[in-house]
């Protein structure tokens, strides 16, 4: 399996991130993909990326909801290091309209200016969105057709979000949040073809059940197949198959 969005740089796993990957690969995860935040976090990422070659890998970007004032020396920061290493992806960026409307502005300039990059350097866009799935969505849609791929990570959307995305050639992130009773995305994703989707913890975050409301981490991405598997009435090997290899279109072979 390919946790395709995982923050374990992240101080959560300060204690025992060494730990967290050896309990993931033995529970099948053997590849690792790191979206950035901002310029607080890079070093540790490309530092905990560079001790696991070939298992771990960092993209770059700057997270909507790290757009602030100075949100253009963010911005240049991701530049400069975009031109010194070699990264897997640009991201997450995206919009946020939940925690803070002040910068609304400001996150539409860094989304387009991450996607100029991903355009140019030929890499995948990860996008975060929250209470602004439909405007991120019609950004992306504009460049349909123009080589941009990607994927929205934390899909929570409609089927009806869902076939947009698949019109413009992104993938959905699953997570978590599939086994939460009351979040609809069961009932969604059991209409989406698996060719549309991959699997994500986003840990620390958004623990699937039984582990909701305490520390995820990326051995938990079988619960996750899992739930995929029985929503869709499929083998948990076909679910483990089928987004490895989107995660490996998306990503390359790595």
């Amino acid at each position: 399996m390919t946790d395709s969005h995982c923050h374990l740089y992240s101080p959560e796993f300060d204690i025992d991130v060494d730990a967290a990957i050896a309990r993931a690969t033995a529970d099948g995860v053997d590849k690792f993909y790191f979206p950035a935040i901002d310029s607080t976090t890079h070093f540790r990422m490309i530092a905990l990326a560079e001790k696991f070659p070939g298992k771990c890998f960092s993209m770059i970007g700057l997270h909507p909801c790290s757009v602030k004032e100075n949100f253009i020396e963010e911005l240049l920061q991701v530049e400069k290091l975009l031109q010194e290493k070699t990264f897997v992806a640009i991201g997450e960026t995206g919009l946020d309209f939940y925690w803070d409307k002040t910068f609304i502005t400001e996150q539409y300039h860094a989304l387009e200016k991450q996607i100029g990059w991903a355009l140019e350097f030929d890499l995948p866009l990860i996008l975060h969105t929250r209470d602004a799935l439909p405007e991120t969505i019609e950004v992306i849609t504009r460049y349909a057709g123009k080589g941009l791929k990607g994927i929205f990570h934390c899909f929570g959307g409609t089927i009806e979000q869902a076939e947009q995305i698949i019109k413009t050639g992104f993938f959905m992130g699953i997570g978590g949040v599939i086994t939460y009773k009351n979040s609809g995305l069961a009932e969604v994703v059991k209409q989406v073809d698996l060719r549309h989707i991959v699997l994500e913890t986003d840990a620390p975050y958004l623990s699937p059940l039984p582990f909701r409301g305490k520390r995820n981490e990326s051995s938990y991405l079988k619960f996750i197949a899992q739930k995929i598997a029985d929503v869709k009435n499929i083998p948990f090997d076909e679910v483990d198959r089928v987004t490895t290899a989107n995660a490996s279109h998306i990503f390359g072979a790595g």
